[in-house]
């Protein structure tokens, strides 16, 4: 897409390469006037809800008061994942199982990170290691396929790993770091296709695989909103939709107390989803990940406008690109040339593979119908 002729929203920096972006007379994106309309009035960031963040804490204690652990945190060694099992064991008090899934892409900062929150808070880790040649055959079926969302296989990995581990083991209560602070604003499906789609997994990994996927952790959107939740009566929570939570003051905090190290960008504690958003998703389909993220901090405060158009000026891969084309060529076993090859290939959508697409939207649907979903999935 020319860039000269994007249209780009006037209250945030979302624009027309989401093509199912809508505009009023004021040049306000249906991202803006959803945020104002749908969550302005559920969600404000300031802490007031802290007391009923209180509440459901002590349901959970006395919930789980004859078991080991309260609730299982998932931690990728991020800001809001970092946070959150800070909040849930210092502010809270609750024991929570820290579980991370290593997908083969960690960074050493994020192992860094994860090992000084664990340690620090004398907390139990349990670390799910996916079998990496289902992984990497996984993975490359995804770059061979030409789909714009390639962080498909480690996303479902992280959730359907821990959810079946939390169902196995009964746990009841997950708590996870999802915010509409940061993430008022969801990358658009055209970016960013529903990784708990499990039809379009197996469609793809059918196609271009090579070898049978009998380790890697499964679970699609009906086993975990549905089955999980009201035949196993699951729950998940988002403490930080109940504090006031600002980025910037969580960083400092997590510097202060762990010696935690800041990531350059949103996600970029894993080393493949580094080179994925900032590179490979903005070079080959022209998405930058990073207007959705600044969007919301827009929205919430966090950043004006203006410094989230110069930010996103700026390319966020430098010097660096033929470091991570080598590393993420050699961990795939394909050469350096390969991996350019496919780059050049013909760019593809998630509509171009079988998927569930048609009833995960009924189901969102219904789910922002009742009030579950604030945020516009399309």
């Amino acid at each position: 897409m020319n860039e000269n002729k994007l249209i780009v929203c006037s209250k945030t920096v979302m624009d027309t390469t989401d093509p199912n972006i809508v505009f009023n007379r004021e040049g306000e994106s249906n991202y803006y006037t959803n945020f104002v309309n749908n969550i302005t009035p559920f969600w404000k960031n300031d802490g007031l809800k802290f007391k009923e963040l209180e509440k459901i804490s002590d349901k959970i204690k006395k919930d789980s008061k004859n078991k080991d652990f309260d609730c299982i945190i998932g931690i990728s060694g991020g800001v809001d994942s970092s946070y959150l099992v800070y909040l849930a064991k210092e502010i809270l008090g609750l024991r929570p199982l820290i579980y991370h899934v290593d997908a083969g892409w960690n960074s050493q900062l994020a192992v860094s990170n994860i090992e000084k929150i664990v340690d620090k808070l004398n907390l139990d880790l349990h670390t799910d290691v996916i079998y990496w040649p289902e992984m990497k055959d996984l993975q490359l079926s995804f770059f061979k396929s030409q789909v714009p969302h390639l962080d498909t296989p480690q996303d479902h990995a992280f959730f359907s790993s821990m959810y079946n581990y939390a169902s196995k083991y009964k746990v009841k209560y997950i708590l996870n770091g999802g915010n509409f602070s940061t993430e008022c604003i969801r990358e658009p499906l055209e970016w960013h296709y529903h990784a708990s789609d499990l039809r379009q997994i197996k469609d793809i990994h059918s196609k271009f695989g090579k070898i049978k996927l009998n380790k890697f952790p499964t679970a699609d959107i009906f086993k975990y909103k549905i089955y999980y939740r009201f035949v196993k009566s699951m729950r998940v929570i988002q403490p930080l939709n109940y504090i006031k939570y600002i980025k910037s003051e969580a960083i400092d905090l997590l510097v202060k107390k762990f010696d935690w190290k800041e990531y350059s960008h949103k996600h970029y504690e894993s080393r493949f989803t580094k080179f994925y958003e900032g590179y490979w998703l903005l070079n080959k389909f022209g998405y930058d990940k990073r207007k959705a993220h600044y969007s919301s901090l827009i929205l919430t405060n966090q950043m004006t406008r203006d410094e989230a158009l110069k930010k996103i000026s700026i390319p966020p891969f430098q010097d660096e690109i033929e470091d991570d084309f080598e590393y993420v060529a050699n961990k795939l076993e394909i050469s350096v040339n390969d991996l350019k090859e496919i780059m050049k290939g013909e760019n593809k959508s998630f509509r171009d593979y079988k998927s569930n697409f048609i009833l995960i939207n009924i189901f969102t649907k219904l789910l922002r119908f009742i009030g579950l979903e604030k945020r516009i999935i399309q």
